[in-house]
C-alpha cells in the first residue's frame, strides 16, 4: 500500500513540475518547456515503475523525471531551431 501512495505521490509531483514549466513558457521558448514538461512526466511515470521492481519508487521517479526533462527539452529545443532556420528569410 504504501509503494502505491509513493507511486501517485511522485506521479503528482511530476506531472505538477511539467504544468509549471508549460504553463510559464514564452512563444520563443514554448516548445523547449513543453518538452521539458512532458519528458520530465513520462520519465517519472516510467521510472517510479521501473523503481517499483526494486522498492524504491520514489527515486526512480525523480531519477526518470529528470532524465526525461532533460531529453524532452533537448528536444523542444531542436524543434525550436529547425523552425527558426525554416522560417529565416532566403
Amino acid at each position: 500500500m504504501k509503494e502505491m501512495t509513493t507511486i501517485r505521490h511522485s506521479l503528482l509531483v511530476a506531472v505538477a513540475a511539467g504544468l509549471l514549466f508549460s504553463g510559464c513558457a514564452t512563444d520563443p521558448g514554448r516548445k523547449t518547456a513543453v518538452g521539458a514538461g512532458l519528458g520530465a512526466a513520462i520519465g517519472a511515470a516510467a521510472g517510479a515503475i521501473i523503481g517499483n521492481q526494486s522498492g524504491e519508487a520514489g527515486k526512480g521517479a525523480l531519477v526518470g523525471a529528470g532524465v526525461g526533462g532533460l531529453i524532452g527539452a533537448g528536444v523542444g529545443n531542436a524543434k525550436e531551431a529547425k523552425e527558426k532556420e525554416a522560417n529565416k528569410p532566403k
